[in-house]
């Protein structure tokens, strides 16, 4: 138990140094051949209220997936707080950015849960719905959003886009297979397994176990989505509100440079386009594709001058102040689990002492 511990942190803080690792060639990339310190004494004359709107949007974002998150569990006959939730989401939002493609998130968000006593199958179930919902989202509005800005993608973003919208696309595709047919999901998972085996990777067996188990899972889900339609429709809905958030973001913040030209429609729906093409990249974070992405979607949307500026002042409010906010609460969290474990152990000893007596 404890090697195994002693390997998932170690798991942790090697994702951890190449996420930072990636944030500093991403930042030396992009700003290599500009003056930095001019790049931040424009993001410092900014009108601050609407940086406070920014923030205030990716809160509602947050805040979005705590309430689907919060009403199936509730569906589900758990007692779950709404604070709690969104502290599960947080956990999700760190792990999710310091993984590949966003592998680590969920995993951390059901050990949280199932340490605060709500199933594992329930848990993978709201989360389930919630990451359907999303990628049901991303995709609709990010190719509606691509058509009315087609003239922008022309430069060789459209590339891009369309290996997001796959990616996204094969995900949720292998979801709805995952969820809704149990033969096709043996045959997924029998193929991949071959493949496994044809690569020669190690612990083939426990990989496969773990698959069918996860199958299984998906398989109860499938029967509860079927019969709560409703529950589904009302996840999407609040689905659509965070990211309307979400992709208001960039918004704000060119309200915040005194911009007036575009209007909150038009910057949405580029951020929808961009989100879409980065969002299935499976880069840590995304980091390093959307920054890039920001910078060549949003050209002229800000002038040549700030738009270095209004791309670190977007990605701080919509991404590092969270992953920061989010880091915080992984902490209190694991402090709070190990006083926790320590109480236990000690009211262990004392009835192990008192029945020795």
């Amino acid at each position: 138990m404890e090697k195994e511990k002693k390997s998932k942190i170690k798991k942790i803080l090697v994702n951890l140094t190449i996420f930072i690792l990636l944030i500093i060639l991403t930042f030396s990339l992009v700003l290599k051949d500009q003056d930095v310190s001019q790049i931040f004494s424009v993001a410092a004359k900014v009108k601050k209220q609407y940086i406070l709107f920014a923030v205030l949007a990716m809160s509602i974002y947050i805040l979005g997936e705590a309430v689907n998150i919060t009403r199936i569990l509730k569906e589900l006959g758990e007692k779950s707080k709404l604070i709690s939730n969104i502290r599960y989401t947080l956990i999700g939002f760190f792990f999710s950015a310091i993984t590949p493609a966003a592998s680590g998130g969920q995993p951390m968000e059901i050990y949280y849960m199932h340490k605060d006593d709500i199933s594992v199958a329930n848990s993978t179930l709201a989360l389930l719905m919630q990451l359907c919902s999303l990628q049901i989202v991303t995709i609709t509005v990010g190719i509606i959003s691509a058509v009315i800005h087609f003239e922008v993608l022309k430069s060789g973003l459209i590339y891009l886009l369309i290996l997001g919208i796959i990616l996204n696309s094969s995900a949720l595709m292998l979801l709805i297979i995952a969820i809704f047919s149990k033969r096709l999901s043996e045959g997924l998972i029998k193929f991949v397994v071959k493949l496994l085996k044809f690569f020669r990777i190690p612990n083939v067996e426990k990989k496969q176990e773990k698959l069918e188990k996860e199958l299984e899972s998906y398989q109860t889900s499938a029967k509860y989505i079927k019969e709560h339609k409703i529950l589904m429709l009302k996840t999407v809905i609040t689905t659509v509100v965070q990211m309307i958030a979400y992709y208001s973001v960039p918004y704000w913040i060119y309200l915040a440079f005194g911009l007036t030209e575009y209007n909150i429609f038009e910057i949405l729906t580029l951020q929808a386009v961009l989100y879409a093409t980065v969002s299935g990249i499976p880069s840590p974070g995304a980091v390093g594709v959307s920054e890039g992405g920001f910078l060549g979607i949003f050209k002229n949307v800000f002038p040549e001058t700030i738009i270095s500026s209004a791309m670190l002042l977007t990605r701080g409010a919509n991404f590092y102040l969270f992953i920061i906010i989010s880091a915080i609460i992984v902490m209190i969290s694991t402090f709070r689990e190990k006083r926790i474990e320590k109480k236990q152990m000690q009211e262990t000893e004392v009835l192990t002492e008192k029945s020795e007596k």
